[in-house]
């Protein structure tokens, strides 16, 4: 007889033995790993050396020779509520963490009515759930509450009123907040029903509603105390110190020292209608110099903000710890008290006025050929706005801008259209976005709801301003002067394979691995455009792009197809143009009030103003949102028509068309279905019924809610979606279909939700858990 060799499994590689380790429910030793592949004596003696090296790399833990994955959870762990993401949701850490790598993302979902909402710091014992279909391949997870351990120590700021017996009750103006909380302490505070109050939260009490102590009153609600609302919520400072009041209203007229004599010069300001701080003035003549045919000679004069803030006084501090104005429909809150940002560096029409100026010279492709920046005192012959100079350049000037018609507005839009030569042969990235007005009647209620109109007098300043913004950054390097860049990093790897992906889905090609431009999305904008994918695909693109910051380390500005750019046009409002100027200065010798150091701390402060500035338009848009609710609150019931501009786990997110207002769809009204979240192809699907909400799908909506204390607003889906097939396997279309979903069982018929038939919470968990 012949022996017969016994056959060797062939011996597993790194990835295969991380594989199963990652999908094994708990730790597991050498001995499972070894049963599972087969191995046979010898091969166990190398799968020991390969776990070492696994462990050694950081891709394993180990405890007492039992090994997971260092990204894998347990199935019940401690977590820590630590911040929220851009669409709301509650992101957690686990408290105990030992691997070096970052833990994965944990979502927490909803607590149950009653529970109280979970906050930042709260700790909470959680089920997880492991989600590894995530957009950018990472794994996450879902943190279920089992308990809540610990309440963050907080304050809370709502709306005081009375429950039926007379007790008193606070509302929360956080729009995740559901349960209101218990007044037990007015802490002498003569409060009414009614008035806008901050508390504090009490410990204790984890069962039932939480207490609180209140600590002062705001003001009463309303139109005018929405602002009042959004200014607590963002703790963006009002109140200005006492020492940089009194240095504002000391400040008085600059001297003509160091100074050249702009005031013969025709510039204009031009400005919204409510503008009230003018730091910006322009002007444009053809060049006369005959070797620059067709090429022009701009200026940009800045209002000279160094001059009267000085680098640590008290004006400079105060600054600084604001960073920026925050503009809300009915009133600014200033970076410079208004003695200085509507007084003297406003550059009010009439009345002399220091400034910093750029000369550019442009050719007849708009390309910059020279430049230089001068301190300056000018004189502004006109504010107009940006409605007179687009109406004065269709033909239809008024009296302010008549004579003003031929030697000033039509050399500025020469100018424009010269620099728009430049600005399509750079491939700038194109999303013109819709922004909201709120327009406030008399009696600060809202009138009306609009989109802001945009004409190219709006375009022609912020062209002018770019172009300074570059002379600015190209004379700083070219001095060796610290510079507070405005950068704009080009996508990430992992969004632009989920943009890729998407657009296979669309039939838009997308070469895999070439070196990404802004040009190349407007190519993608263009194909298209004006089809029925045209702001589905908008909208994808815009969340592939990064965040634009300030640093002193330049990576250029991806959206506008530039190698170097600052901000050097706003000095009144924004503190990075401040060091700007003040380097500007410093480097052309220009006098008083620039840099008295390196600066090496450019780092922090531009993360500082990188976090104000994104505080700042946080402010902004809760404001928005609020006032729109409370536009919106007296047409509850009503039914608008609009597109869904968001696809989350807990539903869908609606814009209507008319006002431009949010408004969220939450997943238990869309029908009897278990809806699946698809977040590559951004649509939620159902399994039973096929039915499909992809993002940018037009649809009608009913107004449910609209609460302006929260800016919260609730609509349902009356018409719209689309008809798919039904999936009840669970798996979708795509490679990525499939993922596991927020979702919960409801019934649909001809595109239009029915009423829940009310199934039991036993039920409706295990559907969420299936």
């Amino acid at each position: 007889m012949s022996k017969h060799t016994p056959h060797v499994a062939p011996f597993p590689t790194k990835e295969q033995i991380l594989e199963f380790i990652k999908d094994s429910p708990g730790r597991v030793g050498k001995r499972e790993i070894a049963r599972a592949f087969h191995l046979d004596a010898e091969q166990k003696m190398q799968l020991k050396k390969v776990l070492k090296d696994l462990k050694d790399e950081g891709q394993l833990q180990s405890s007492r020779k039992r090994f997971a994955d260092p990204t894998a959870l347990p199935p019940v762990t401690v977590l820590e509520v630590t911040a929220t993401d851009l669409d709301g949701e509650l992101l957690a850490r686990p408290v105990v963490w030992d691997s070096p790598l970052e833990p994965p993302v944990i979502y927490m979902a909803p607590v149950r009515r009653g529970q109280g909402a979970l906050g930042i710091g709260d700790r909470v014992l959680a089920r997880m759930t492991r989600i590894d279909d995530t957009e950018d391949g990472k794994p996450a997870y879902e943190g279920n509450t089992i308990r809540r351990l610990e309440h963050a120590p907080a304050d809370v700021l709502g709306v005081y009123k009375l429950d039926r017996a007379g007790n008193g009750r606070l509302r929360s103006t956080d729009r995740r907040q559901k349960d209101e909380f218990v007044v037990v302490d007015l802490n002498d505070i003569d409060i009414a029903e009614g008035d806008l109050v901050r508390a504090e939260v009490l410990p204790g009490k984890k069962l039932g509603l939480r207490q609180v102590k209140l600590r002062e009153k705001i003001n009463r609600t309303g139109a005018q105390a929405i602002t009042q609302i959004a200014i607590y919520d963002r703790s963006i400072p009002v109140e200005f110190p006492e020492d940089a009041l009194k240095q504002a209203r000391a400040a008085g007229p600059a001297t003509m020292e160091n100074r050249v004599d702009l005031r013969d010069v025709p510039l204009i300001t031009i400005d919204g209608e409510d503008a009230r701080d003018f730091d910006d003035a322009v002007f444009a003549e053809a060049d006369d110099d005959p070797n620059n045919p067709g090429g022009w000679h701009l200026i940009v004069a800045i209002a000279d903000v160094s001059w009267y803030v000085r680098p640590n006084d008290a004006l400079d501090q105060s600054a600084f710890v604001r960073g920026n104005s925050v503009y809300f429909p009915d009133r600014v809150v200033p970076m410079l008290p208004e003695e200085l940002s509507n007084g003297w560096c406003s550059l009010r029409p009439d009345e002399d006025h220091p400034c910093l100026a750029a000369h550019m010279w442009i050719d007849s492709e708009g390309h910059l050929k020279r430049h230089k920046f001068v301190r300056a005192m000018m004189r502004s012959v006109a504010r107009t706005t940006y409605t007179q100079i687009e109406n004065a350049h269709d033909g239809k000037p008024d009296d302010l801008t008549t004579p003003l018609l031929e030697p000033v507005i039509a050399p500025l839009y020469g100018a424009y259209r010269t620099l728009l030569k430049a600005r399509e042969q750079r491939g700038v990235l194109e999303l013109d976005l819709a922004e909201r007005q709120i327009v406030l009647a008399d009696d600060g209620t809202v009138a009306k709801v609009v989109e802001r109109e945009r004409f190219d007098s709006h375009k022609l300043i912020e062209e002018f301003m770019v172009l300074a913004n570059v002379a600015a950054a190209e004379t700083l390097e070219r001095l060796k002067q610290p510079c507070m860049y405005r950068i704009h990093d080009e996508p990430s790897l992992e969004k632009l394979e989920s943009l890729r992906e998407f657009l296979e889905g669309v039939n838009i090609p997308f070469a895999k691995g070439q070196v990404v431009r802004a040009s190349h999305f407007n190519q993608i904008l263009a194909k298209v455009k004006d089809t029925a994918n045209s702001h589905l695909v908008s909208e994808v693109v815009l969340r592939s792009q990064a965040q634009a910051v300030y640093s002193p380390e330049n990576i250029g500005h991806f959206g506008l197809a530039l190698r170097r750019y600052c901000h050097f046009t706003s000095p009144i409002r924004r503190y990075a143009d401040l060091l700007v100027h003040r380097a500007l200065v410093r480097g052309l010798k220009l006098g008083e009030g620039g840099l008295e150091d390196d600066h090496k701390d450019f780092k922090d402060q531009g993360e500082h103003l990188s976090v104000t500035e994104r505080n700042a338009a946080g402010a902004e848009r809760d404001a928005v949102d609020r006032f729109t609710a409370l536009y919106l609150s007296d047409k509850v019931g009503n039914i608008f028509k609009g597109r869904i501009n968001g696809v989350t786990r807990f539903g869908v997110f609606v814009t209507l068309d008319e006002t431009g207002a949010d408004g969220l769809v939450p997943i238990r009204s869309l029908g009897e279905d278990f809806f699946v979240h698809d977040e590559h192809n951004h649509v939620l699907w159902g399994r039973e019924t096929g039915y499909e909400y992809h993002l940018g799908d037009k649809v009608e909506v009913l107004i449910v809610e609209a609460d302006p204390i929260t800016g919260s607003t609730v609509f349902q889906i009356t018409q719209g979606g689309r008809q798919g097939k039904p999936r009840p396997d669970g798996r979708g279309k795509g490679k990525f279909a499939g993922a596991p979903g927020k979702g919960r069982p409801v019934g649909k018929a001809n595109g239009k939700p029915k009423k829940s038939k009310g199934k039991s919470r036993a039920s409706r968990r295990k559907a969420r858990q299936s």
